[in-house]
């Protein structure tokens, strides 16, 4: 007879171990007795198997606002909108202990502008495995959800992995990636999971974190950066209210959005429509000097310059705002060093 023990703790089986006894009474009594004993002794002490194995635990997901503002002041270049509404509503979020309704965010702009690398950073400073966490998911639209013929089955297999997850730990976090590539109707499946329910059939989702990343809404982003310049502003005085309803009614209005004409903004679900504003040539050059040191060389302006200066801006004449961001800088800087 093979008898199976597990230690449960929140979110994870901490300990699992086996007992092989013979079908005599007797030795099976010393081995449900022996089980029974170390079980007993490993609870009493499951507060160090915490730390070896990852679980829905304070020691593994905490809410680091300051290394946050940190990573975002050091690392994210020409985002001042993105940085202060990251900032506050993640903060906010996390610091409320009794949330209506998970955190949505919409990240919105142009390839290369850091809307995947900021739902890095926010993983990073509240799971201490980051996007390696058991608790961060991400999909992509074209590797999860490829076939619009089997949109049913993807609404099915999405709702049951979100009802799943979150079941195990309610501070889950899911990022989709390519909104834009996603096709309609399919983020609509998910709908009854942001909004705001104490719980669905047991399961409570208002602890959890939904991001979105979507190049759609770039066009207009970029139109209230041009103008803005025109009119010989800086960039910073670019504020959310001077992008988000138009964003929010772009993405709408747009069907190769992902949310198209979606119940998510027609009943207010997501919290914030984020613009990733088009970077410029300075953020080009402190992306490079940042990427030279993370490849463990030391800083050179002249040669990040003369990338820089290799790469597409527009307008065309004046050559204001990068074409590809920051994203293409790990690959091409290889070129010049």
């Amino acid at each position: 007879m093979r008898l199976t023990c597990r230690l449960l703790v929140a979110g994870c089986v901490c300990w699992s171990w086996s007992v092989t006894a013979g079908i005599e009474p007797i030795s099976t009594s010393i081995a449900v007795g022996m089980a029974a004993a170390l079980t007993g002794f490993l609870a009493q002490y499951q507060h160090l198997l915490y730390y070896f194995q990852e679980c829905c635990r304070p020691e593994w997901i905490s809410y680091n606002k300051t290394g946050l503002k940190h990573d975002l002041d050091k690392k994210l270049y020409g985002q001042h909108v993105a940085h202060q509404v990251i900032l506050k509503a993640v903060t906010g979020f996390m610091n409320n202990e009794n949330p209506k309704k998970p955190l949505v965010l919409s990240l919105h702009g142009w390839t290369g502008t850091g809307k995947n690398f900021v739902s890095q950073l926010i993983a990073e400073n509240i799971y201490q495995k980051g996007m390696k966490s058991n608790f961060v998911h991400l999909f992509t639209a074209t590797a999860h959800f490829p076939h619009e013929a089997h949109i049913d089955k993807y609404k099915t297999h999405l709702q049951e992995w979100i009802r799943g997850n979150v079941s195990i730990c309610p501070r889950s976090m899911f990022i989709f990636d390519e909104m834009d590539k996603m096709h309609p109707g399919l983020i609509d499946s998910i709908k009854p999971y942001l909004d705001f329910y104490d719980n669905l059939n047991g399961v409570s989702y208002r602890q959890a974190i939904f991001i979105f990343l979507s190049n759609s809404g770039g066009e207009k982003i970029v139109e209230v950066a041009l103008d803005f310049w025109k009119e010989g502003k800086e960039r910073e005085e670019i504020n959310l209210k001077d992008l988000e309803v138009a964003l929010s009614l772009s993405v709408f209005n747009n069907k190769n959005s992902g949310f198209w004409h979606t119940s998510l903004i027609d009943k207010n679900l997501v919290d914030f429509f984020v613009p990733f504003l088009p970077l410029e040539y300075k953020h080009v050059i402190q992306c490079g000097l940042a990427e030279m040191v993370s490849k463990g060389h030391a800083p050179d302006k002249e040669v990040v310059e003369t990338m820089a200066r290799d790469l597409n801006y527009f307008p065309k004449e004046e050559r204001v705002f990068s074409m590809q961001g920051c994203k293409v800088i790990p690959a091409r800087l290889d070129f010049y060093v």
